[in-house]
């Protein structure tokens, strides 16, 4: 077991640079850059721009780089060990002939066009949020379709089996910005509070405390319930569709035949298997609720990595566009990780198969 996810760890190496270079490489795929469109903005308000100006900002941003030259520098910025960086940020530098190597160091994502910051502040800021959110999402989603597709699947075509069914269905239907629009109508028509943002005016912009915290948990259940509607649907008849093919096989006939009670043989089972596709699923789920709320954050004033990411992309903000896609794939290879460890407990075959092709 430790060494299959011994090599699962190697192989994050190559994939996460692969994906850093690609990422690098899309977002500077649109034709132009950010001071392009910058100065197309202010050309259309009549403002006059200095050609002097331009040409430093370019400089200063490295825009009239080479693209090897760019992604090498944010590379190295990035990585918590590799080559000094200078002053400016995004630099390999050489000394008296040679590189060299200080040893470990804060990661550096560059700065921020639009914003004129640093990248890494800029995405601190939102993250914590963003992953309280995507978490407490993905427990209420398992928590919520896992038992109730386990009832569907054994009390299938029951009243109770049609009305999850329908719901589900709704669900899956039911675009998630659309759902955050109706809370916030409700919300505001009928208990005539909002239902946007994550905090009450007075506790925005203070200092994190209880009574902060506790306005956050106040507000937490709207986005999670909004956005984790879709993902609760589509587990209910994924959990209910693996269940049912595995209740007809002889292991659950043999084990019934033999008096084992039966929620202990249900549990034990055919569930532990009906699990094995949510679990390999981890991997996309936690990015996929990040990237696939953007719309709904941006509906609900949420002040996560979502809103921040589509305005990025939309200005060709690279350094802050692709550190947050490279952020996402992070997620998306530490999740393939998790989900790789939660089937080798939860499957004895897989540790078995593993150790017979070692």
């Amino acid at each position: 077991m430790f060494s299959l996810i011994l090599k699962r760890i190697l192989w994050m190496i190559p994939t996460l640079w692969a994906i850093s270079l690609i990422s690098f490489a899309l977002i500077q795929l649109p034709p132009g850059d950010y001071l392009t469109s910058y100065v197309t903005a202010l050309a259309e308000t009549g403002e006059p721009v200095a050609e002097e100006q331009v040409e430093a900002l370019r400089r200063r941003y490295d825009l009239d780089q080479p693209f090897m030259v760019q992604y090498l520098k944010w590379l190295n910025n990035m990585l918590p060990f590799g080559f000094e960086r200078q002053d400016t940020g995004s630099y390999l530098r050489l000394n008296d002939g040679s590189f060299n190597f200080p040893g470990f160091k804060w990661p550096d994502l560059g700065m921020s066009f639009e914003w004129n910051r640093h990248v890494t502040e800029l995405i601190g800021e939102r993250l914590l949020l963003t992953i309280l959110i995507s978490v407490v999402t993905l427990l209420f989603t398992w928590a919520l379709a896992i038992p109730i597709g386990i009832y569907s699947a054994v009390r299938q075509y029951s009243w109770a089996d049609y009305t999850f069914s329908v719901l589900g269905f709704i669900g899956l239907a039911t675009p998630n910005f659309l759902l955050a629009l109706v809370f916030m109508y409700i919300g505001y028509s009928v208990f005539g509070i909002s239902a946007g943002g994550l905090f009450s005016p007075e506790f925005q912009d203070a200092p994190w405390s209880v009574a902060r915290c506790m306005d956050l948990l106040a507000h937490l259940w709207i986005p999670v319930i909004v956005i984790g509607t879709a993902g609760t649907a589509g587990l209910i008849r994924v959990m209910r569709g693996n269940l049912l093919d595995e209740l007809p096989k002889q292991y659950v006939m043999t084990a019934r035949a033999k008096g084992l009670a039966p929620w202990k043989l249900l549990l034990k089972y055919p569930v532990r298997v009906a699990l094995n596709p949510l679990v390999s699923t981890v991997g996309w789920v936690l990015p996929g609720i990040i990237s696939g709320s953007v719309i709904t954050a941006v509906v609900l004033g949420l002040p996560t990595t979502g809103p921040l990411l589509l305005r990025a992309l939309q200005n060709q903000d690279m350094y802050l566009a692709g550190s947050m896609i490279m952020i996402l794939s992070f997620l998306t290879v530490i999740g393939t990780l998790v989900s790789d460890i939660l089937l080798l407990w939860l499957d004895p075959r897989i540790r078995y198969e593993g150790k017979g092709s070692a």
